[in-house]
């Protein structure tokens, strides 16, 4: 079986003055369904991956970016479906941080990250979280 393109997504790790990380409850329709993720989305064609960012924000969490620097970068192979996770630290906003999709959502200091189940492309997220 050909493999399918890999999904380019924009993710974002937003903390608020606590130094808590915003996450939410993936819908149970959806690729790693009612697993916990960090807010993002895909990059659209013509897309850079901080604009892509930026959109995804605005849309889910009804933020405005005002700052934000790259983390990391991860290539992740589930086996129906190849992602490239462009991690971004949120170092700046306005707007109060919702869901906007109807998730369940909540903040989260990170050493209790590795309590909630994420997929497993985002564990090393939460690594590279722990070691800041």
């Amino acid at each position: 079986m050909a493999k399918s393109k890999r999904v380019h997504v924009a993710v974002g790790v937003i903390q608020n003055t606590n130094g808590d990380v915003f996450i939410s409850r993936r819908h149970a329709h959806l690729h790693q369904g009612n697993k916990w993720e960090f807010p993002g989305g895909k990059v659209e064609a013509e897309e850079d991956v901080y604009s892509a960012l930026c959109r995804e924000l605005h849309e889910e969490c009804n933020i405005t970016v005002d700052a934000a620097s790259p983390l990391t970068a991860i290539q992740f192979d589930y086996p129906d479906k190849q992602v490239l996770l462009d991690v971004w630290m949120v170092t700046a906003f306005r707007g109060a941080v919702q869901q906007k999709e109807g998730q369940e959502w909540a903040w989260v200091p990170v050493h209790q990250l590795e309590a909630y189940p994420f997929p497993a492309a985002n564990q090393a997220i939460i690594e590279r979280l722990l070691t800041l």
